[in-house]
């Protein structure tokens, strides 16, 4: 009966949540009251409650609310130890979208750089797991390294007792620490050591404090910012994405490198316990992190990545999400020239706080830092082989913005659904169907007409893929180097610079040379290109490795003849 009377005042809350006035408030204030002298023995109904309760803490009704969400907030590991005490099995925590929940965690095959952060930062709260190994001969080839005479073992026996091996010879330091600090101690570079750590597939447990967890994580905010929701929420109606992004620029705060590092954390935080890692936040500059405010108590921090981790060609942006301190969601930007391969995620707790709005201004956000007018989504966003696309329905999300399928054939069948949707009243296109919509890119084009020397022209990027380059790249490497990367791209990068005829280049400059040097290998009229052509070439590779990645982009978006030979390669 309990239960029951528990689950029918989350029916209450869940109603509650989305409708803001006086009245609505109140109701919810005596709801959480209520709720919050109430025991619970079910682990679904629990996530619920903690799920709703994190909605309220990031679109609360007023500050009442605001107090008594958080209040209950802080008590949630006591729910969950109460159901631990009593032997429930509290597996349905592991399920990525409701992970991290405060008293609980995280079990994953984290990579080098997240386990030497959490070492870092957090050595009292991780672990290894042995009950989910399962891979042994990755430690026969590799422990042998840190403990003599592990080949006698390793190499002819079964049933190894590796832990064994590692706690005899760790003495009385603690395991996981021993372990990772004999692969950092390694005569190799990072990148190697990276590897091999990561081969070993070693399951860490990461159990976070309140603060850590999904449950607490906030980011500061002075109270007086706190927006108080008395009205309802934006819909996507409501959003014009092409006037949203010809607005002016936003005000972008630049971070100390101290403040940039503690936004680092908490994204690496909101994504390991989700079990996700993002490389913008894995690999972020602290000393470029931004602070946009756009309103509605809404914080967007974008980063870049330094020099040393930036891709070959494309530039990398990444962005978290506030919503009054609450980590909400999180954006990553792929870009070249003028197009942005570009992937949204509002967490699934969220994604009916004004989503659309977000979404718009986000994109605003880097249309203004990058020069960036074309957006691109990959299929996988909309659908493809991936369900939860296709059952939030996000190919119509995208496509009332204004994207477009860049397949025809695709493009006839969304013309043939926007019919059936115009006619019949309450018709709601088939999952089969969606999935069908899914198989194609979108893209989103503004126009900018009369903006830079380069405009884009509609349809100019429909065929584009960054990995067409590479793998041109690879059939070009077989013909004339045998297949000997190294000796393929120190050859383009020669014969590149003799092109150019520059000089008087930094290391850290030459260091972005190779791969953009193993592109260009394509273009075979490069010594016919002009001087100035030449030497804005050089530029736009020297801006590669400089301090901002998107002065980089402004400079190809300039380049006309660039712009083009790189839509060609990616092209075909």
């Amino acid at each position: 009966m309990a239960s029951n009377s528990f689950t029918h005042l989350l029916d209450q809350l869940d109603e509650l949540k989305s409708r803001f006035g006086s009245r609505e408030g109140a109701a919810i204030e005596r709801i959480l009251s209520r709720l919050s002298q109430r025991k619970l023995g079910d682990v679904e109904t629990l996530i619920r409650f903690h799920e709703i309760l994190l909605f309220l803490s990031a679109y609360p009704q007023g500050p009442r609310v605001k107090q008594l969400t958080e209040t209950e907030l802080r008590s949630f590991s006591k729910r969950v130890k109460a159901l631990s005490d009593a032997e429930v099995d509290l597996s349905a925590f592991d399920n990525p979208e409701i992970s991290g929940v405060a008293g609980t965690a995280v079990v994953d095959t984290f990579t080098f750089h997240i386990v030497r952060w959490l070492l870092n930062r957090y050595p009292t709260q991780v672990a290894f797991d042995w009950d989910w190994f399962n891979d042994e001969n990755r430690l026969a080839e590799t422990w042998p390294r840190f403990m003599p005479l592990l080949d006698e073992d390793g190499f002819v026996e079964a049933n190894v007792p590796y832990p064994d091996w590692l706690r005899a010879a760790k003495g009385r330091a603690r395991e996981l620490p021993w372990l990772f600090r004999r692969f950092e101690m390694l005569p190799k570079s990072e990148r190697e050591i990276a590897e091999l750590y990561n081969s070993q597939n070693l399951f860490v447990s990461w159990t976070p404090s309140y603060r850590a967890s999904r449950t607490g994580m906030r980011l500061s905010v002075n109270a007086r910012n706190i927006f108080y929701h008395r009205e309802p929420l934006i819909q996507r109606r409501e959003i014009s994405l092409r006037d949203e992004l010809k607005k002016p620029a936003p005000v972008a705060e630049r971070l100390s490198r101290r403040d940039g590092e503690k936004i680092l954390d908490l994204a690496r935080e909101a994504s390991t316990l989700r079990y996700r890692e993002l490389y913008g936040f894995t690999h972020g500059d602290p000393g470029r992190v931004l602070r946009i405010r756009i309103g509605r108590g809404v914080d967007i921090f974008v980063m870049g990545v330094p020099p040393g981790k930036r891709l070959p060609l494309r530039a990398y942006h990444a962005a978290m999400i506030f919503k009054n301190g609450v980590p909400v969601g999180y954006f990553e930007g792929l870009s070249i020239c003028e197009r942005m391969e570009s992937g949204f995620n509002l967490y699934y707790t969220f994604r009916d706080g004004e989503t659309a709005w977000l979404y718009a201004h986000t994109l605003h956000i880097f249309r203004q830092l990058l020069g960036v007018t074309v957006f691109s989504l990959e299929p996988y966003q909309i659908g493809y082989q991936n369900e939860e696309g296709i059952e939030s329905g996000a190919f119509w999300f995208y496509r009332k913005f204004g994207f477009r399928p860049t397949s025809p054939e695709v493009m006839k069948l969304v013309l043939n659904e926007e019919k059936k949707i115009a006619s019949r009243p309450g018709y709601r296109t088939p999952a089969r169907t969606l999935r069908k919509l899914a198989e194609s890119p979108m893209v989103f084009e503004l126009d900018q007409a009369g903006e830079s020397s380069s405009r884009s022209r509609q349809g100019d990027w429909d065929r584009f893929q960054v990995r067409n380059i590479g793998l041109a790249v690879q059939r070009r490497m077989a013909a004339v180097s045998g297949g000997d990367a190294e000796k393929f791209k120190s050859a383009a990068a020669k014969e590149l610079m003799d092109v150019m005829g520059a000089d008087a280049w930094r290391d850290e400059e030459l260091s972005a040379l190779p791969d953009f040097a193993a592109a260009l290998s394509m273009i075979g009229d490069l010594r016919e290109w002009s001087d100035a052509e030449k030497q804005a070439l050089a530029r736009v590779i020297q801006a590669k490795a400089g301090l901002d990645e998107s002065i980089y982009l402004k400079l190809m978006q300039k380049h006309t003849r660039l712009r083009q030979t790189i839509i060609d390669l990616g092209s075909h």
